[in-house]
């Protein structure tokens, strides 16, 4: 890229919306602004790596197939068109990229099997135990209702280990409820924006994001209750 091509303005844009700032920062990519990649870097790798990691053996392969997935953007930039949002773009490029080295590695799997092992199945999204059977006078209520967590449980959510925690569930969740939930309630995606990324459904992404967020809520539920238990 060359030294003398025009910076991208960093005024107004901590106050503009996400789109804006993007849009700001790829018309500096096209202009050959080293700083617009640096931008974009900052506010896209990580989370790249996250997503990457879903679909090979380990951290080192996830960062090559980052780098190679930027390599491909600054390859495309000039053909990208705007018709989507550049976070959709970028991540569509991620995937194809994971994908492919995924399978080189025997890993991988069709993202469509993982749809259908983790949408169609016949996993319960709740556990059936933890309502009334069938016979009883609530049969199909709570017998077991989700926990209601005061202000204690709420400062030990916000802890860094609870955090920790939560990190370690979500990366030991089935791919495809892992990816949505990732997109969904780590990066804050909306579900239109998953489900083009995806190559999903309206009723997949919810029925995934779905089963994720209660298998999540479970883990934290015994964590609390384990933490708050008195010693024995």
């Amino acid at each position: 890229m060359s030294p003398e091509a025009p910076a991208v303005p960093a005024r107004g844009l901590a106050t503009a919306t996400p789109g804006d700032v993007d849009g700001r920062l790829v018309d500096g990519l096209r202009a050959g602004d080293e700083a617009a990649f640096v931008a974009l870097l900052e506010r896209y790798h990580p989370a790249l790596v996250r997503l990457a990691a879903m679909y090979v053996p380990d951290r080192a392969t996830a960062e090559d197939v980052v780098q190679e997935t930027w390599i491909a953007v600054l390859k495309g930039i000039d053909r990208f068109e705007g018709r989507s949002a550049f976070k959709t773009w970028l991540y569509r490029i991620l995937l194809n990229q994971a994908r492919q080295r995924g399978k080189r590695e025997a890993r991988s799997v069709p993202f469509s099997a993982l749809v259908r092992a983790g949408a169609e199945g016949d996993e319960a999204a709740v556990d059936p135990d933890r309502f009334f059977p069938p016979g009883h006078a609530d049969a199909g209520h709570w017998a077991s209702p989700p926990r209601e967590w005061g202000a204690s449980a709420e400062e030990r959510l916000l802890a860094s280990e609870t955090r920790d925690r939560i990190t370690a569930e979500i990366a030991a969740l089935p791919p495809g409820q892992r990816a949505v939930i990732e997109l969904r309630d780590v990066q804050g995606w909306t579900a239109p924006e998953v489900c083009h990324a995806l190559g999903l459904s309206e009723t997949n992404q919810r029925v995934l994001l779905h089963r994720a967020r209660s298998k999540v809520r479970r883990a934290l539920e015994r964590y609390l209750d384990d933490e708050g238990a008195p010693d024995r």
